[in-house]
C-alpha cells in the first residue's frame, strides 16, 4: 500500500509495530501478549467414534503410524487433517456416516 493512501498517524503506528516485531524476533523485547493453543487430544476424539486405531486411521485417511504419533504427542495434526479431527470431535457419528 502506498503511503499516499494512508494517514500519517496510521502509517507511523504501522512502522512502530514493525519495529517492535523486529525487536521481539531478535529477543530484545518481550511480546505484549502470547497466544497458546492447546493441542487436540486425538485419542479422546478417536475414542468418541468407538473405533480402534486401525479403523479410525482408515476412516480419516491417514496411516496408523501418523495416528499413533498424534495420539502420543510426538506430532500434531495440521491443515485438512486438523480440520477433519475438529469435525469428528464435534459430531463423530455424522462424520463417520459421511466418510463411510
Amino acid at each position: 500500500m502506498s503511503r499516499k493512501y494512508m494517514k500519517d498517524e496510521m502509517f507511523n503506528e504501522l512502522v512502530e509495530s514493525m519495529e517492535q516485531a523486529a525487536t521481539i524476533t531478535k529477543g530484545e523485547m518481550k511480546p505484549s501478549r502470547v497466544f497458546v493453543y492447546s493441542p487436540l487430544n486425538v485419542k479422546k476424539i478417536r475414542e468418541k467414534t468407538n473405533k480402534n486405531q486401525m479403523d479410525f486411521a482408515h476412516m480419516i485417511g491417514v496411516s496408523i503410524g501418523t495416528l499413533r504419533n498424534w495420539e502420543q504427542g510426538r506430532r500434531q495434526p495440521e491443515g485438512a487433517a486438523l480440520a477433519l479431527l475438529k469435525l469428528v470431535a464435534f459430531d463423530p457419528e455424522y462424520v463417520a456416516m459421511v466418510l463411510h
